[in-house]
Parts: structure tokens; C-alpha cells; sequence
């Protein structure tokens, strides 16, 4: 059982940056984790993701500007977000999978066992 919370949301403005962390319960070593964002009104989608082999997907809206990393000495998983855009404003949650993913399973919410309870992110105009 793994159990996930997320920090580090809040209000910035276009081109502003943030960090978003996640503290793990369990070990995440072993799993996919991932990234993934709501607005109002749309469906969750995946934003980042990497393996226990460090191995990186990201969405083509956020390649360049978003890196996720994770410390696994810490449960950690990271998402560092520069040159944040109105269009990013979303809630963000933390997933992890319970088994390994192929690569072009990664970026889907059904894919994943485990959510946090999300971290709010407004970049406004």
C-alpha cells in the first residue's frame, strides 16, 4: 500500500516557476510514478512521468519546461515547472502504479493504483 501527498502548489504569474514535491508512504523505487493535472471542467490528464530506471515521459505541453524527478532515499517524487503559462492552471496529483508500465501505457490515469489528494496550481495573465 502506498500512500501519497503532495505539496508545493500555489499562485504565480506567466513565465513564473514552481516545484512540486510528493512524499511517498511506501517505497517508489519499484513503480511508475507520475504526474498528472485536472482544470475545471476537463479530464485528468498526464503531464510527466519516469520509471525505477529514471527513464522520462512527458506530455508535448509541458516538454522543455516541466522536469520530474524523484529522490528515493527520500519517497520523494519531484516536478519542477518553468515558464508556467495560464494554460497550465490545474490541479496536480501525484500517482504511482503498482507494476511497471510500458512506455505508452504511462501517461494514462487507469494505468495507476495509488492518487494523492492534489496541490493547487494558478499561474495567471
Amino acid at each position: 500500500q502506498v500512500q501519497l501527498m503532495e505539496s508545493g502548489g500555489g499562485s504565480v504569474q506567466n513565465g513564473g516557476s514552481l516545484r512540486l514535491s510528493c512524499t511517498a508512504s511506501g517505497h517508489i523505487s519499484s513503480t511508475c510514478m507520475g504526474w498528472f493535472r485536472q482544470a475545471p471542467g476537463k479530464e485528468r490528464e498526464g503531464v510527466a512521468t519516469v520509471d525505477r530506471f529514471g527513464v522520462t515521459i512527458y506530455a508535448e505541453s509541458v516538454k522543455g519546461r516541466f522536469t520530474i524527478s524523484q529522490d528515493n532515499a527520500k519517497n520523494t517524487l519531484y516536478l519542477q515547472m518553468n515558464d508556467l503559462k495560464p494554460e497550465d492552471t490545474a490541479m496536480y496529483y501525484c500517482a504511482a502504479a503498482q507494476v511497471q508500465l510500458a512506455s505508452w501505457l504511462r501517461l494514462r490515469r487507469d494505468r495507476y493504483n495509488y492518487w494523492g489528494q492534489g496541490t493547487q496550481v494558478t499561474v495567471s495573465s
